[in-house]
């Protein structure tokens, strides 16, 4: 839909990273307008995990699978924002931007191993991100560790005279302690996150990360979040709605793709939108106007807008009852092979992708991914860290001192390194004799 399309603006934080004297790079890939949790259906085609290429896992992989094509059995990103996380994990950049409205950085940071964070809703300001919806929508930062999302928060956060829902008291730039009590604090773990689907090393994992905890002094207790079964269907309704709206302004009259039908006004609107969405963005505009037909307003919309207080009102429960910051897991188990992940259709994907991490956005809370730990396939685990409504600092200071402890392993691409390396000497070898 917006192919050639050059924006006449910066994104305020596109901008402010340019005016601290960051180097913009490029754009990255990502599932198309943001709609889907695996990075495959952008119209580049899908991003390549590059955990896929790393020793850790090839090594696991030799060892289990004899005779396999490597090359076809690449793992995916997560997403959306999967290009950003794929950047980060491969050391092409310090650190990468990405959107988060259902858990589109934490998912691809869990996936890549990387840090993923979620700014609160109205700390970062939103002008200048295509809308997918306006009430959940946050500019995420993805890096290899906690300090650096700290440093690039501190350039992003703050008001923003073109975005009314930033926040109005001014942002002090902080860095985080070198070392951190936990002692004092108090870690919940819902209940309700155990879900059946959970596999058991990502349970394990979490079961390890408070243990940790408790160990250094902290109380860990269990809490209840009563409304999360139903957070995942009141998320649908909520976003398919809002992407219905927002996707109404690519009409082909102002500006991105115009087909050449010119028969009638009507006819130019319909073929444009078949010709410039593709599948899934097509079934959610479909989907949000059903939710908002007048007969239907009331029995969906409005009544996922009052579970949504609910959900939001667990969490502020929760909060109140003297927990500091809630652990979770962020996804269900550790990024699985392209092949496999298609089998299923974006729609029952982003169901079962955003489970842990669509209620914080609905919340509006801040929430950040710290990968823990190497699964028996050699691929990252990421878990969930959800803080109050902009403590974001504090929330930070302690995935700092969880990073820390867990000293994640760095992804070894020197084989990948070695290939370039040797192509490179005989491209070189060529430029020679061809100068010769």
């Amino acid at each position: 839909m917006l192919k050639g399309y050059v924006p006449p603006y910066n994104a305020t934080v596109v901008q402010k990273l340019l005016d601290k004297g960051a180097v913009l790079m490029g754009k990255t890939n990502l599932d198309e307008f943001a709609m889907g949790s695996g990075s495959t259906d952008g119209v580049f085609g899908p991003v390549k995990n590059p955990w896929s290429y790393s020793k850790q896992y090839r090594e696991k992989r030799k060892q289990k699978a004899h005779g396999e094509n490597e090359d076809s059995n690449w793992l995916i990103t997560g997403g959306s924002s999967g290009g950003s996380a794929a950047a980060v994990a491969a050391f092409t950049c310090f650190a990468a931007l990405g959107s988060d409205t259902g858990g589109s950085t934490r998912n691809p940071a869990a996936h890549c191993g990387v840090v993923g964070f979620k700014p609160s809703y109205g700390l970062v300001s939103r002008h200048g991100l295509i809308p997918l919806v306006n009430s959940m929508d946050v500019p995420g930062i993805l890096t290899r560790c906690v300090d650096d999302a700290a440093i690039v928060l501190g350039m992003l956060a703050g008001h923003d005279p073109k975005d009314s829902t930033t926040i109005q008291d001014p942002v002090k730039p902080f860095t985080l302690p070198t070392s951190a009590d936990v002692n004092k604090l108090c870690i919940g773990i819902p209940k309700e996150y155990l879900a059946p689907e959970l596999s058991s090393e990502v349970r394990s994992f979490w079961s390890k990360a408070a243990n940790l905890f408790e160990s250094e002094g902290a109380k860990v207790i269990e809490v209840s979040l009563p409304h999360t079964s139903y957070s995942i269907v009141c998320y649908h309704v909520l976003c398919t709605s809002e992407v219905a709206s927002n996707m109404a302004r690519f009409d082909g009259l102002e500006y991105g793709h115009r087909c050449d039908i010119n028969v009638s006004t009507e006819a130019m609107y319909a073929a444009t939108r078949r010709e410039g969405f593709n599948d899934v963005v097509r079934g959610r505009i479909l989907s949000g106007n059903f939710f908002l037909l007048k007969e239907n307003y009331e029995n969906y919309f409005i009544k996922a807008q009052k579970v949504r207080r609910l959900i939001a009102n667990d969490f502020v429960n929760v909060f109140n009852s003297g927990v500091d910051v809630l652990l979770t897991p962020t996804t269900l188990s550790e990024a699985v092979p392209y092949l496999e992940f298609i089998k299923e259709d974006n729609r029952t994907r982003s169901a079962q992708d955003d489970i842990f991490t669509q209620a914080v956005n609905m919340a509006g809370l801040p929430a950040v991914s710290v990968p823990v730990a190497l699964s028996n396939q050699g691929l990252p685990i990421g878990l969930q860290f959800i803080g109050r409504a902009f403590c974001d600092q504090q929330l930070l200071k302690i995935a700092k001192w969880f990073e820390k402890q867990v000293q994640f392993p760095v992804i070894q691409l020197q084989e990948l390194m070695d290939d370039c390396s040797s192509d490179f000497e005989i491209e070189k070898l060529s430029s020679v004799s061809l100068k010769q």
